[in-house]
C-alpha cells in the first residue's frame, strides 16, 4: 500500500532530480560559453598572425599552421561536446516525461481505489444496486 506521503516524497525526488539536471545543463553551457570565448580568442590570435605572416615572415609559418589547428580542434571540440549534450538534454528530459507519467498513472490508480475503500454504505449500495439494474436492463 502506497500512502500519499509515499507519493508525494517520491515525486518530491523527482522533481530535485529534474532541478539537478537543470542545474547541470546550466553548467555544462557555461562550459561551452567559455569554449566558445577561447575560440573567439584563439581567432584573433590566428588573425594577428596572419598578418605577420603577409608581412613576410617565414618563420612564424609554423607557429600559424599549429594555431590553426588549435582553433580547427577546438571549434571540433565544441561542435562535438554540444552536440553530446544536447542528446543527453533530450534523453534526460525523454527520461523525466516517461518517470512523471508513471507517477500520474500510479496516482491516478491509488486516487480511484482510495476513493472506493472510502465510501460510505449508502453509496456502496447505490453503486451495487446500479450495478443490479444494468444486469437487469
Amino acid at each position: 500500500v502506497v500512502t500519499r506521503d509515499d507519493v508525494e516524497e517520491s515525486l518530491k525526488a523527482k522533481w530535485q532530480y529534474v532541478k539537478d539536471q537543470e542545474q547541470l545543463l546550466k553548467d555544462l553551457h557555461s562550459q561551452i560559453e567559455e569554449t566558445g570565448q577561447r575560440l573567439s580568442e584563439k581567432q584573433s590570435e590566428r588573425d594577428y598572425w596572419l598578418e605577420y605572416k603577409n608581412v613576410g615572415s617565414e618563420a612564424q609559418a609554423n607557429r600559424i599552421m599549429n594555431l590553426e589547428k588549435d582553433i580547427k580542434e577546438l571549434k571540433d571540440d565544441l561542435h562535438s561536446t554540444a552536440e553530446y549534450y544536447i542528446n543527453a538534454l533530450k534523453a534526460m528530459k525523454e527520461e523525466n516525461d516517461r518517470l512523471l507519467e508513471g507517477h500520474m498513472k500510479l496516482i491516478k490508480e491509488q486516487a480511484c481505489e482510495n476513493a472506493v475503500r472510502y465510501l460510505d454504505k449508502n453509496s456502496c449500495r447505490e453503486i451495487e444496486e446500479n450495478e443490479w439494474l444494468k444486469e437487469e436492463v
